[in-house]
């Protein structure tokens, strides 16, 4: 189905990083999938953790967002809302148009 892309200012001198922190998000997606599927909410929290320590210094604010859902989520064992949360990440992702100026 059709998403909107989701256009994202970013300084141009950090171009040459983008590509790369992206792709590591969509890695961390798949690590926390697996992750919520042996139910280690110890290792989610902490990608969630790391997700809402990078996201901003990128330009990336609804990845810190979402990271912080996923911790909080992880830490109370939660899983409908991290599986919510994941979501909201991987459709990002897909959706994110970075624009460097």
């Amino acid at each position: 189905h059709f998403r909107p892309m989701t256009t994202v200012k970013i300084n141009p001198i950090l171009k040459p990083l983008i590509p790369d922190f992206l792709q590591n998000r969509k890695t961390d997606v798949a690590d926390i999938k697996a992750a919520l599927q042996g139910n280690d909410f110890e290792a989610i929290r902490i990608t969630g953790h790391n997700l809402r320590g990078c996201g901003s210094g990128y330009g990336f604010h609804p990845i810190t967002d979402i990271g912080e859902v996923i911790e909080k989520a992880a830490t109370n064992q939660d899983s409908p809302a991290i599986a919510t949360a994941l979501t909201e990440l991987s459709e990002y992702l897909e959706s994110v148009n970075p624009v460097y100026e």
